[in-house]
């Protein structure tokens, strides 16, 4: 996003977006929340389709700085799950292309922030949960969780004490599955 004045028109329609999915991406609604005019909006955007342009390549800059955070963390707890709850409007973003991934743009999108998430996290999560002998059963654990994490997560529930159980549940998991591997 190179120009500052579309930005708070960029930044309403990630939140309103984040939020409600596409249907929430109305021109009176993000022109109330800049307090502008609609026809502002479409001086800086000719149409509804060439903003959501814009916020999915807004949401991909987003998803490449929450990789790299993602990717400096040395543990879950305490370190992951603080970005995560400052990523929440990422995150929920992310869950709206997730659940309108018939849309061939959000699901490519979804896609490939998804892909930025695994490669900063694989090695952080795979030692985390005991699974550093066996990457492909962490690689495919990683998807199985992402797909579930994003039909859990909600703006109220997306909190540093739900997500404390999240991972605790998903440790559990781990525990059970290595203990049921063990007993054949």
């Amino acid at each position: 996003m190179n120009d500052a004045i579309k930005l708070p028109w960029v930044e309403a329609g990630y939140h309103l977006f984040a939020e409600h999915g596409p249907k929430g991406l109305k021109v009176e609604v993000i022109a109330r929340h800049v307090n502008k005019s609609k026809s502002s909006f479409y001086h800086h955007f000719s149409d509804l389709e060439v903003f959501t342009e814009e916020l999915l390549f807004f949401h991909m800059h987003r998803a490449k700085q929450v990789a790299e955070l993602e990717r400096a963390c040395k543990t879950i707890v305490p370190e992951l799950l603080n970005v995560l709850v400052d990523a929440k409007t990422d995150l929920l973003f992310n869950r709206q292309l997730r659940i309108h991934r018939d849309t061939p743009a959000f699901k490519k999108c979804f896609e490939q922030s998804n892909e930025l998430a695994s490669q900063a996290l694989m090695n952080l999560w795979a030692t985390e949960l005991g699974l550093a002998d066996n990457q492909k059963l962490a690689g495919l654990l990683f998807k199985l969780v992402m797909d579930n994490f994003y039909l859990q997560i909600s703006e109220r529930n997306l909190t540093y004490p739900w997500l404390l159980n999240y991972f605790a549940e998903l440790g559990t998991m781990v525990e059970e599955m290595k203990k049921a591997e063990a007993t054949y």
